[in-house]
């Protein structure tokens, strides 16, 4: 077994009763790095599991049919779900990352530069310290898709002000955040009947997509609501 070395720790704002401590691993391996981020002993993300976070992209991205699409990324993770809505979005597209936890962006900067090749520094992408919550609270008619991949789903694993997402009012907020026809993509490590109502019940189209965690469809299954607007 390859021993994993500690490359950091970041307190997260309003954390709950799981820890509130992330803590960031490499592991040196033969062909790459392994990466992983922790809470408490829940590993919440993993360099060599990408395919769900990549679909939340992909599957977002091929249902834009607007030109100069605007876009917000809730949260920036290990960047997979941003690197892969890049090599899809046209040149006049513009992403917005919203990150909770400063220390996430300086890791894309720091230990895992490699990973993230530069893609914060792509012209198209802003960068918002703040929660995506908020973003989205304070937004009218403004993005073509809003992708949320800022905890496990909608239980709010991270942060307990993550349910506010979740809840009729956060839906509420998403729909009007968004212009005609825009896609609410919510990842999700299980499926969640009881928010696939909720979403139903807000007024959205819904889709639920399963997909694999791994790029080559191995691995556990992960579930993406895709939400269209009216």
């Amino acid at each position: 077994m390859i021993a994993r070395e500690l490359m950091g720790t970041a307190k997260i704002p309003g954390g709950n009763e799981h820890g509130g401590e992330l803590r960031l691993f490499r592991r040196e391996l033969k062909h790459a790095d392994e990466f992983s981020i922790m809470l408490g002993r829940i590993e919440l993300m993993n360099s060599r599991l990408s395919g769900s976070e990549e679909a939340l992209a992909t599957l977002s991205c091929e249902r834009l049919t607007k030109p100069n699409p605007r876009i917000l990324i809730g949260g920036y993770g290990m960047g997979f779900t941003l690197r892969a809505a890049q090599a899809v979005l046209p040149d006049d597209a513009t992403i917005v990352v919203a990150e909770l936890i400063p220390a996430i962006l300086d890791w894309a900067r720091g230990p895992m530069q490699e990973l993230a090749d530069n893609c914060l520094d792509d012209p198209r992408v802003e960068t918002i310290i703040g929660d995506v919550s908020d973003i989205i609270a304070n937004a009218s008619n403004e993005y073509d898709a809003i992708l949320l991949d800022v905890d496990n789903g909608p239980d709010g694993l991270t942060q307990d002000d993550n349910e506010q997402l979740y809840g009729f009012s956060g839906l509420s907020a998403a729909k009007s955040a968004l212009r005609s026809g825009g896609i609410l993509a919510i990842w999700s490590s299980a499926a969640d009947p009881a928010f696939t109502r909720r979403l139903q019940q807000s007024e959205f189209a819904v889709e639920t997509k399963t997909v694999s965690a791994r790029s080559n469809g191995k691995g556990a299954k992960h579930v993406i609501w895709l939400a269209k607007k009216p």
